[in-house]
């Protein structure tokens, strides 16, 4: 595939648009968002945003690209500072709540793309779907190692096969930020991470919210 050389204001200009299209995206979803949104919220005129984009499905797919990229680095970021395995683990799942980083208290689920975009472009277009598909088996990969980690410094009791539980978190907190958004209100990841730390302890489930009693 042939990859486009830009110069350091060449692509500054596609950054602005990219970050642009990201925050609209957020809020509008794809299908809903028109070009010339983003060009008058990016700056940038349509013979330029052609130069970068030859078409919104290529700009799509350039998005999630980078959303997926930019996604991986922030989790090794947040995950690589000291603790137990299980301390760096929970501290991703933390964040889907609220970023440490951010002052504003947001969270990594209600800047989900996966959560925003994820039925939309299945049905709307094959390539954008590979590129969060493929985004998604990379995160929950990730997910699984450190699981596998956490237990082997014995910060997590064996358990479930490390990759079917990543699988199984991950789409619990899609599931979750999804009701959050929807009920505006945090309590379906407050559940979701008591759930997770039940499953990755191997505890009984309880389902009353009262807790577990022995």
């Amino acid at each position: 595939m042939h990859v486009m050389t830009l110069t350091a204001k060449a692509e500054a200009t596609r950054r602005t648009i990219l970050d642009t299209g990201h925050r609209l995206v957020l809020g509008r979803g794809f299908t809903g968002l028109g070009l010339q949104e983003i060009l008058k919220e990016s700056g940038v005129p349509k013979g330029s945003f052609y130069h970068y984009f030859p078409s919104k499905e290529a700009f799509g797919c350039a998005l999630l690209a980078d959303y997926v990229e930019t996604y991986a680095a922030r989790l090794e970021e947040l995950t690589e500072g000291g603790g137990t395995g299980k301390d760096r683990l929970m501290r991703y799942w933390h964040a889907w709540m609220s970023d440490p980083s951010r002052p504003d208290g947001r969270g990594w689920g209600e800047e989900c793309l996966v959560v925003k975009l994820g039925a939309e472009v299945a049905d709307l277009s094959d390539d954008m779907r590979r590129v969060l598909s493929n985004g998604v088996e990379r995160v929950t990969g990730r997910l699984a190692a450190m699981i596998g980690e956490a237990r082997a410094d014995g910060s997590l009791p064996p358990g479930a096969e490390a990759a079917g539980l990543a699988q199984v978190l991950y789409q619990m907190w899609l599931g979750a930020a999804l009701l959050a958004r929807l009920s505006r209100d945090k309590g379906p990841m407050r559940h979701a991470l008591g759930a997770t730390e039940r499953l990755l302890l191997c505890e009984p489930e309880d389902l009353s919210g009262k807790g577990h009693r022995p």
